[in-house]
């Protein structure tokens, strides 16, 4: 079972865990739930904006993610092609 986050911690404004704290996949689970709530127009204009900030920090934190996990497997690709094995076999 994941281990969901949102909306942990103290009531008000330090009701969410820091975007930093976060992996991936927790992260975009909050987002994907921060659009839910989001899009059913419940909420008066002060907290949508609320969630909607917090969603941008969320998406913020996935991207960077993603761009991390990128460079690692570019590095490794990098690595791959210099370890002398041009990718021709020899029959």
């Amino acid at each position: 079972m994941a281990d969901n986050t949102f909306g942990a911690g103290e009531a008000g404004e330090n009701a969410f865990p820091d975007p930093q704290d976060l992996s991936y996949e927790q992260a975009r689970d909050e987002l994907i739930e921060t659009v839910k709530i989001l899009e059913l127009g419940q909420m008066s204009l002060d907290e949508s904006l609320k969630y909607w900030e917090r969603g941008e920090a969320l998406a913020k934190r996935c991207e960077v993610l993603l761009d991390g996990a990128s460079q690692r497997v570019e590095a490794a690709i990098q690595s791959r092609s210099g370890d002398g094995d041009d990718g021709n076999a020899s029959n």
